[in-house]
């Protein structure tokens, strides 16, 4: 998997009249992304940028929402302890409904918040402490591939926020690309008086 996925890749299937080659299931491959965002091998940290970075483009998620690295020649499946991509920077223009947000990813991969690309809040059950996620792309179902977006980017995105009303509740939230994001509830003490 290692040496094809880095570009052996054997024929293309309907290219010049090349035979398609069916792809290979390897199982379950040694693979594993951190909740950090570290991609091991064998247990071992990929400690080089370019080949994680190459590894994510072969990345994608299945029906049943495991997730696989898969090349033209071989498919497995992998390990991923939240979501594979972390969003580690923000950049934003324009303010209110105009205003267009900007992620960078642990991969350098830039993904504009919108309709394509939603700001999703999950809450742990446990301390109700909320975890901010952006739709990368989607997966083979209805399970897409998200990045966690990072303490200090979730701080700018806070710092970004303004009221709304999502569902006829009152919240806090950021604007993208003409799309409201609510961030969480507004706290009592900002809610109009009665």
């Amino acid at each position: 998997m290692l040496e094809r996925a880095t570009g052996a890749t054997g024929g293309l299937a309907g290219v010049d009249g090349v035979q398609e080659r069916p792809v290979v299931d390897c199982g379950d491959l040694p693979f594993l992304i951190k909740k950090d965002g570290t991609w091991l091998y064998r247990g071992s940290p990929i400690t080089r940028k370019p080949m994680v970075c190459l590894f994510s483009t072969v990345l994608k998620r299945d029906e049943e929402g495991r997730y696989i690295l898969e090349t033209p020649a071989e498919r497995g499946r992998i390990e991923v302890e939240d979501v594979p991509f972390l969003v580690v920077e923000l950049e934003w223009t324009g303010s209110g409904k105009d205003q267009v947000l900007c992620f960078r990813t642990n991969v350098d991969q830039c993904v504009t918040a919108g309709l394509e690309h939603p700001i999703r809040i999950a809450h742990n059950l446990l301390n109700c402490e909320p975890t901010p996620y952006l739709h990368v792309r989607d997966g083979q179902g209805k399970f897409p591939i998200e990045a966690r977006i990072n303490r200090a980017t979730y701080y700018e995105l806070a710092a970004l926020a303004e009221p709304g009303v999502v569902h006829g509740r009152k919240v806090l939230g950021v604007w993208s690309k003409g799309v409201f994001f609510p961030l969480g509830e507004m706290p009592n003490c900002c809610h109009d008086a009665d």
